[in-house]
């Protein structure tokens, strides 16, 4: 797959670790320690504060890590496979079909376990990822603004299907739940399977050199001794994993991916080993900030996180937008 705005291999990058890498691992870290400690229940002076923090506080503040890494690794990945800067999960239409598959295994088996519901959202967010690559394939043109098009569009349809499924089974309340994009109800006992996106995240750092060869085409890729077609199955199998995983447990994170990779490419360049490390950690810093936002901001009540990262996220691409054109 080729685009008209390719992504570069490694400008810039430099070493994995240094001294700005641990800095910024300092300032993250002191933001999380701050979701610890920030809501209206008080757990220093009330009769069951310790019980309350670890029951609450400390699966809240894992959820913001695990789930912030999750989904800018995937923005990161699927930018690269598809040699286009302003896709991710939420603009090619994963997420949507990571919705519907939750919302099928619901309808179908109302009982069914979290890890039921999230093998349903991930096989659908596989299946979605693959339509919108085959897709990708037929489209003639392939501008930088007409592959987002394309997944935006898909995912309109996918949500439109859910919906309709929704009101036919009198769940279209709880489809609006799960999509509000919120650490609210993340409690002990109900988040213990977003780890499974940490395996996802060592999987793709596994794989960095291999998903940078194939994010310089299928040609160049296959010259090289590439297996291009198993890279990609690769690829959307890990965001699948990712976005099928953080959407039962939190719900939708919009643009996430999206502003993430593209501002630490700004200043490292387009190598995946060495911008990973950098990627998974501005991801937990932006969504851990966006979710302190949401729950100073009218307290005692809380704004889901999603819709701070919706218009922060659409300034992000408009910004993007604009770049792209001044730059030709």
């Amino acid at each position: 797959m080729t685009t008209e705005t390719p992504v570069p291999q490694a400008r810039r990058g430099g070493r994995l670790l240094d001294g700005k890498l641990l800095v910024g691992t300092a300032v993250v870290g002191a933001l999380v320690v701050l979701s610890l400690f920030t809501g209206v229940y008080d757990v220093f002076g009330a009769d069951d504060g310790g019980e309350m923090f670890a029951i609450t506080r400390v699966p809240r503040t894992v959820a913001l890590v695990l789930a912030g890494a999750a989904m800018a690794m995937s923005g990161l990945v699927m930018q690269l496979l598809t040699q286009n800067r302003f896709v991710e999960p939420t603009t090619t239409g994963t997420t949507e079909w990571a919705g519907l598959g939750l919302l099928t295994v619901m309808v179908l088996v109302p009982g069914a376990s979290i890890g039921a519901r999230m093998l349903g959202a991930v096989l659908a967010a596989f299946v979605g990822t693959m339509v919108f690559f085959l897709f990708l394939r037929r489209v003639t043109l392939r501008s930088s603004l007409v592959v987002p098009i394309i997944g935006i569009m898909l995912g309109a349809v996918v949500s439109a299907v859910s919906t309709f499924v929704a009101l036919q089974t009198d769940m279209l309340q709880n489809l609006g739940v799960w999509f509000a994009g919120s650490f609210t109800s993340v409690l002990r006992g109900q988040y213990e399977l977003l780890w499974i996106v940490a395996l996802a995240a060592v999987a793709v750092f596994v794989a960095a050199d291999r998903f940078t060869v194939a994010g310089l085409g299928e040609e160049v890729a296959t010259n090289v001794g590439l297996d291009y077609g198993r890279v990609v199955l690769l690829g959307t199998g890990l965001i699948a994993v990712a976005t099928g995983v953080v959407t039962v447990v939190v719900g939708n994170l919009p643009f996430l991916g999206l502003i993430v990779p593209n501002v630490v490419s700004m200043f490292r360049g387009d190598d995946l080993r060495g911008n990973l490390p950098w990627v998974c950690l501005l991801g937990v810093g932006t969504v851990t900030v966006c979710d302190l936002i949401g729950r100073v901001v009218i307290m005692p009540f809380e704004v889901p996180v999603s819709l701070i990262l919706g218009v922060v996220g659409a300034a992000v691409f408009v910004l993007l937008l604009l770049r792209q054109r001044r730059h030709g």
